[in-house]
């Protein structure tokens, strides 16, 4: 398989409306890399102005690149891992 068709898992989609800050921080990951994940299971913890709020993988298989470590900051639109579709 190649990498694009590996899915990123974006924050993007749970980013709440009304927040003006343009970075965020992960806070904890629940998967490890090599770990198969749900569609929709939460993945990720990140935080947005001291409000948590959880990440879902975006479909289900492997999650195979975690791109943002736990206390990194990333913006809006950074993709924070990959799954690689099952």
């Amino acid at each position: 398989m190649t990498e694009p068709d590996r899915i990123a898992i974006e924050a993007a989609d749970v980013w709440p409306e009304d927040v003006e800050e343009t970075e965020a921080v992960v806070v904890n990951w629940f998967a490890r890399e090599g770990r198969r994940v749900e569609a929709g299971e939460p993945v990720c913890e990140i935080q947005i102005e001291k409000v948590s709020v959880d990440v879902p993988a975006p479909v289900a298989g492997e999650l195979v690149a975690i791109e943002c470590d736990e206390e990194e900051a990333f913006t809006r639109d950074d993709a924070l891992g990959r799954i690689e579709p099952a």
